[in-house]
């Protein structure tokens, strides 16, 4: 956990950043409470001079801020109206505001709504294992959408602590290069994998290191939603105590009598230990599903993500 101090969070500065960060109820609370604050000062505004409004009702202060809630909103109901110059001038003023102040309210919500939100399942877990006589780091990823997101691209970095040559520490970000890092058609599944060969940056390290490194994995994800043409954004990460060595997926295709592909989700999270996983089943069939990038599933593409072992 990280916390900060130093710099003042000048919410009037950054509204919009708000309004687009907040979660719901505090936004309707805000807005609940603009419009309330709004409406009280105007109909004191009207309070002050007696007779301005026609047909107040109720008399007094209530009377005048229910007005100031019609004028706000543009209702207009006809029965209280203003009847002085002072009153039509107060009414202009708080209509333009209030005209300015929905048209801002529509806007954030339209733009919260409008909001492209990508639904991209990360596996719970990366896991290490031999794959092709190298060890392997592998991550799952699954489009909950099962919609096509093209040109997606993957990109895995690890943070860690270092110290310099002059005992300086510092945290430092690099880069682990993925063996696929993009995927034309991201439909169902994909395997993010990085190879630790002796150009690896982890070819040195095990659980022990990366826990006394305090190393984190952080995976993004992004492609165009096809149906919508917006760019879709996603990011996990994995503390050195979320990686599980010597371990794979459990397998979630299964190929049905009918020739049909099935695909269980309910196990992508599942781990085996690579021991057990060897003993039970052949590891040169497993190799062949993994390099069978991309089956058909009745026309879609899908990707060796979900293919067994990974």
């Amino acid at each position: 956990m990280v916390t900060t101090q130093g710099i003042p969070r000048e919410i009037i500065q950054d509204l919009f950043h708000y309004f687009m960060t907040v979660g719901w109820p505090q936004l309707f609370a805000t807005f609940a409470g603009f419009f309330f604050g709004f409406d009280v000062l105007f109909g004191f505004i009207y309070h002050l001079v007696p007779g301005c409004i026609a047909n107040l009702n109720p008399p007094g202060l209530a009377g005048a801020f229910f007005f100031s809630v019609e004028t706000f909103a543009t209702v207009g109901y006809g029965d209280m109206h203003p009847q002085t110059l002072y009153g039509h001038v107060v009414a202009m003023i708080e209509i333009f505001i209030g005209l300015m102040s929905l048209a801002l309210m529509t806007g954030i919500m339209f733009a919260r709504f409008s909001r492209p939100r990508a639904r991209f399942m990360f596996s719970r877990n990366a896991v290490v294992r031999p794959l092709d006589g190298k060890l392997t780091l592998i991550i799952r990823a699954a489009n909950q959408r099962q919609n096509v997101v093209q040109d997606a691209t993957a990109q895995l970095r690890m943070l860690r602590n270092e110290v310099t040559s002059e005992g300086f520490e510092i945290r430092r970000v690099i880069d682990l290069h993925l063996l696929r890092s993009q995927h034309p058609v991201f439909a169902l599944g994909w395997t993010i994998m990085h190879v630790i060969d002796e150009m690896s940056p982890l070819r040195f390290e095990t659980a022990e290191t990366l826990r006394l490194a305090d190393a984190t994995l952080i995976l993004s994800l992004s492609g165009t939603d096809e149906n919508t043409g917006q760019v879709l954004m996603a990011r996990t990460e994995y503390q050195s105590d979320d990686i599980r060595w010597n371990s794979s997926f459990h397998d979630i295709l299964e190929d049905t009598d009918d020739g049909s592909l099935h695909i269980d989700y309910g196990k992508f999270h599942d781990i085996v230990p690579f021991e057990l996983l060897t003993r039970t089943s052949d590891l040169q069939a497993e190799m062949r599903d993994i390099a069978a990038a991309d089956g058909a599933a009745d026309g879609a593409a899908v990707d060796v993500a979900v293919r067994r072992p990974e």
